[in-house]
């Protein structure tokens, strides 16, 4: 069977993609690694010791790259509907963290342990419609704001990605409301035709 003009095009774009070499050559699972490394090289988001929360991890290059950061006594917890490739050391869980039993997990594994800082990179499957691509996009932000919201400790961080149109300006409202600082970045490992930004809300106001 041919492949698909998309599929061609796919293809040739991660052939050419310097941040995929880089990726491959470095150990990395994905080139989404190189996103957070140079938003952490901006604002030092993950340090030593933290607690950290990577949901959406699958491949895992996130993770890679929280999990050398935080080092020996810090703690990862990658989540993800698919499997996650992940250091030794990282707790993965696979599952829906919207599901009781999967947050039952996560609360298990960290064990009173509060969290320093949740990241989502998560998107959804693509139809090309954006009616419809937008607010499941929005949706699923929104959801690891929520989520955020219950596990971070006082002071902690969120970075997520989003995604710009309908439904963006109300989120950024919300996240001023639950937090003290608000960032956009748009790191250079993140493709110029993409429509992807991150926002990073720092130090959580108590609820």
């Amino acid at each position: 069977m041919s492949k698909s003009k998309s599929s061609v095009r796919w293809l040739a774009r991660q052939s050419s993609d310097p941040y995929v070499r880089k990726a491959q050559a470095q150990g990395f699972s994905s080139r989404a690694a190189f996103k957070l490394e140079e938003i952490q090289s901006r604002d030092h988001l993950i340090r030593p010791g933290m607690t950290v929360v990577d949901l959406g991890a699958a491949p895992g290059g996130w993770t890679q790259v929280a999990a050398g950061l935080v080092g020996s006594k810090g703690k990862v917890i990658a989540l993800d509907l698919l499997p996650i490739e992940a250091p030794v050391g990282v707790h993965t869980i696979q599952g829906d963290f919207r599901e009781p039993e999967i947050y039952a997990e996560l609360l298990q594994i960290l064990k009173g342990r509060s969290v320093d800082l949740v990241l989502s990179d998560m998107a959804p499957n693509w139809t090309g419609i954006t009616s419809v691509d937008q607010p499941h996009a929005m949706a699923l932000a929104e959801l690891a704001e929520e989520f955020s919201m219950q596990v971070l400790a006082t002071d902690g961080s969120f970075l997520v990605k989003v995604f710009q149109g309908e439904g963006l300006d109300l989120f950024r409202a919300q996240l001023k409301l639950h937090f003290s600082e608000l960032k956009t970045r748009k790191p250079p490992a993140s493709r110029s035709e993409s429509r992807e930004i991150y926002l990073l809300a720092q130090k959580k106001i108590p609820l």
